[in-house]
């Protein structure tokens, strides 16, 4: 599903990455691992299509990816570093606005994914009002409501308890299940041995 080929990135003269490869078919999960500023945020944006490599190319189903192209709005849905939400919506409003965007067949998955995450007492506030880890939830369960086929996530166990870690795990196996495929950078070595089939190493 996804391939990555000789991907280079410098910001100014330092360079980030360097012919970056990889390969994750549906169904699989990659973990992306490596120290703070090897660049593991960077590749993520890459193959989002939010950055472009100053050299290589991110593919998926075999067309380059374009952050603009519907399909890839349609088939990629991320957590990275900079979540924005609708400051004006509710928590349950914001996740149906997005279900209904994204042509999510079943409304109701809105309500499921609450529950799943701990958020239903916050359903009715607002997205400024919440602490940092339920913002972290809202931000994982924008990316479960809506329909998807890779997984982009920059290190999603950030501010989560135990038992938020181990849903995480449970729902990313689920995903797999699904025939979805996940990338993932992450620092705990917990949920990548429960998660991911391969790893790939930066700056090392």
């Amino acid at each position: 599903m996804l391939e990555i080929r000789g991907l280079s990135r410098w910001f100014g003269g330092h360079r980030v990455l360097s012919t970056v490869d990889l390969d994750l078919a549906a169904g699989a999960a990659t973990a992306v691992v490596g120290p703070n500023g090897s660049g593991k945020t960077t590749l993520l944006r890459c193959v989002a299509g939010l950055d472009r490599p100053d050299e290589g190319e991110v593919r998926l189903d075999g067309l380059v990816i374009d952050e603009t192209d519907p399909r890839v709005r349609s088939a990629v849905a991320g957590v990275l570093d900079d979540v924005d939400f609708f400051p004006d919506l509710s928590v349950v409003e914001h996740l149906e606005l997005l279900a209904y965007a994204h042509g999510a067949p079943d409304p109701a998955t809105a309500g499921e994914v609450l529950d799943a995450l701990g958020l239903r007492a916050a359903r009715d506030q607002l997205p400024a009002t919440l602490s940092s880890g339920q913002r972290r939830r809202l931000a994982l369960a924008s990316c479960f409501v809506r329909p998807r086929r890779l997984l982009l996530l920059d290190e999603p166990e950030q501010r989560l308890d135990t038992a938020g870690r181990a849903w995480l795990a449970d729902r990313l196996r689920a995903e797999k299940a699904a025939g979805h495929a996940v990338l993932l950078a992450s620092h705990d070595p917990v949920l990548v041995a429960a998660v991911a089939d391969d790893t790939l190493a930066l700056g090392e």
